[in-house]
């Protein structure tokens, strides 16, 4: 397949670590500067990266959450509104989940919205064609799933519709008791997500597992030199650095508490399939 090189906008990019204090360039910055100096097909495949904050901006907006929009995902609050009356234009993904909320009718039975919008999510993104997004999409798709069944396995919670997509991996955290779950032959990094799951700091425990993510894209980008895979890791850098700007001490200890309380909730499908009520609001 043919490969585009460029050059000088990857000569060009700061250099980045994950403990910085301070972004050399904003996300959206980023993104807004290299919009027009991208091949149009690249281009999409950057928008993959952004569809989290859509997501998360059409899930608020649904549940009637009164949360701030987010302004850095693919679609304005107005488009998003728009659609929402009458999906025609966004992902295919996106306009099953709509119509699957609006009609009260889960496309993963009970699963929470959220977990349903996810799962849509990595089934869409999966499907790129681009070698690199896709090891990377099914990388963390497997890693988060493993990390969630840690967590459950710590804390003695119900595993039932947690895991997102239905594939080896998720069979084998739903059925094994090994303490791998029998899944270190297939996935070498199992055996750090299980070192890192030793750690009983909340705070310390995500930062090293944005560290193996981090590793990751490097190691995926090994032989990559000026391509779009090298723009590509670099944005989800900025993701990563951009969080943890963002966090505290304090908010490590929440972080702990939501984590349990979100895999806690995500098997009270029924309690949380309350759309009408949530339209009254």
């Amino acid at each position: 397949m043919f490969r585009r090189n460029y050059y000088y906008l990857v000569a060009g990019l700061p250099d980045i670590v994950l403990d910085q204090k301070k972004l050399a360039v904003s996300v959206a910055d980023f993104r807004a500067e290299i919009e027009y100096q991208l091949h149009s097909d690249d281009y999409l495949l950057v928008r993959l990266l952004f569809l989290p904050f859509d997501n998360t901006n059409l899930l608020n907006l649904l549940l009637k959450n009164k949360k701030s929009f987010i302004d850095i995902g693919n679609f304005s609050q107005h488009k998003l509104e728009e659609e929402i009356m009458e999906p025609s234009k966004l992902p295919g993904y996106m306009k099953q989940f709509i119509i699957a909320f609006k009609n009260e009718n889960p496309v993963f039975q009970n699963y929470s919205w959220e977990n349903q919008l996810t799962w849509l999510y990595y089934d869409h993104v999966l499907m790129v064609k681009n070698t690199f997004l896709k090891e990377w999409f099914t990388f963390n798709l497997h890693a988060k799933n493993i990390f969630s069944a840690f967590n459950i396995r710590n804390y003695k919670l119900p595993k039932d519709n947690v895991y997102i997509g239905d594939n080896y991996v998720t069979e084998a955290l739903k059925r094994s008791s090994l303490k791998d779950f029998g899944l270190s032959n297939d996935l070498p990094f199992v055996e750090k997500l299980l070192s890192i799951d030793e750690n009983t700091n909340a705070m310390e425990k995500e930062k090293a597992f944005d560290i193996l993510r981090w590793n990751f894209l490097n190691e995926l980008n090994t032989f990559n030199y000026f391509t779009i895979e090298v723009i590509i890791a670099f944005i989800i850098k900025l993701f990563m650095v951009d969080r943890w700007l963002k966090l505290d001490p304090e908010t490590g200890r929440k972080m702990l508490k939501q984590i349990i309380t979100d895999l806690d909730k995500s098997y009270e499908f029924p309690k949380e399939f309350k759309v009408n009520e949530g339209r009254k609001q």
